[in-house]
């Protein structure tokens, strides 16, 4: 009984969590994109605005809740459901701080990629149910993308489970102890975060919701919360994409003076930004550019990485 108590209150944190972060990084993105634009983004809506994204989503609650003509019900409305709830999935492994896990699995990393490759089945869904062109191309771009960007997004994972000998994120953390990761392994940082911009659809590898193409892709058929749970799971995927990064590649909880929790999340809150940088940096690559460009460059690098680091720790044993 406790257990499952625990459980069920680690799964309410976790949903209030997901709500609110989600908030504050459309509101950090907006002002990010501001600065960068040479405008000063949200302002009056409570202290720098930051009470204006709060506002936007109780504007988007009261919105109607419409089912387009002819579309699959049933796919309609698990299409959200399915984006969503494996990327909660993957806050069960997340080592915040030395003992701020909910599980410490030894296929942690393994169950992380597992949730993430399953988010792009209901945008496939959502495309294909809406009864729409447009979004039906959205969902089958996102099906090619997530396939093709999986592969370099593991393989550049590999190398770090080669060093640490562990699939545990909290083994991982701790042989960050004296060195992080990515100061022994750049190239597959770089790897890394170039497929997590794609996996979770962020320019410039946003085709599957390319505005001027596609209406805004595959959730074009969807209004009020519906089209919030998409615009929530997108967030939240690139707050755990940054939480892992931090865990493989900047050494986690690890850092002076301050408490572990606190160090971790300022990594990943930095990765965060970083990915919002980007974003309103880089123009949109064409759908053929981006398919290309993970077969023909990230997956044959991350592939000589891993024979790199192969050689390199078979070296370091003799």
């Amino acid at each position: 009984m406790n257990e499952l108590f625990r459980i069920i209150l680690s799964l309410v944190i976790v949903i209030g969590f997901v709500l609110i972060n989600s908030l504050v990084l459309v509101w950090l993105e907006r002002k990010v994109s501001a600065r960068i634009q040479l405008r000063r983004g949200p302002l009056y809506v409570g202290w720098f605005g930051l009470l204006q994204t709060f506002a936007d989503a109780l504007k988007m609650l009261g919105k109607e809740l419409i089912f387009p003509k002819n579309c699959d019900k049933v796919l309609y409305f698990l299409a959200p459901i399915l984006s969503f709830a494996p990327v909660l999935g993957a806050f069960l492994v997340i080592p915040f701080g030395q003992h701020l896990v909910i599980q410490d699995l030894n296929i942690g990393l393994l169950l992380v990629f597992a949730f993430s490759g399953l988010s792009f089945i209901g945008i496939f869904m959502a495309g294909w149910a809406s009864n729409n062109k447009y979004s039906l191309l959205g969902g089958m771009r996102s099906v090619a993308q997530n396939i093709s960007y999986e592969i370099p997004l593991l393989l550049s994972s590999l190398n770090i489970v080669m060093m640490a000998k562990s699939f545990r994120l909290s083994d991982i953390v701790r042989a960050q102890a004296h060195v992080p990761f990515i100061l022994l392994q750049p190239l597959a940082f770089i790897i890394f975060i170039t497929s997590a911009l794609a996996e979770s659809n962020r320019t410039p590898f946003d085709i599957p919701e390319a505005e001027s193409e596609l209406v805004a892709g595959f959730h074009t058929e969807y209004s009020g919360l519906r089209f919030g749970i998409f615009f929530i799971s997108e967030y939240t995927y690139v707050f755990i994409s940054s939480c892992v990064a931090t865990a493989l590649f900047l050494g986690g909880s690890h850092g002076p003076f301050l408490s572990g929790w606190a160090w971790f999340l300022m990594k990943a809150y930095f990765v965060v930004f970083v990915v919002m940088w980007v974003r309103w940096t880089l123009p949109r690559l064409r759908s053929d550019q981006l398919i290309t460009f993970a077969w023909k460059v990230l997956i044959p690098l991350s592939l000589f990485n891993i024979i790199c680091t192969a050689l390199a720790l078979q070296l370091l044993k003799q």
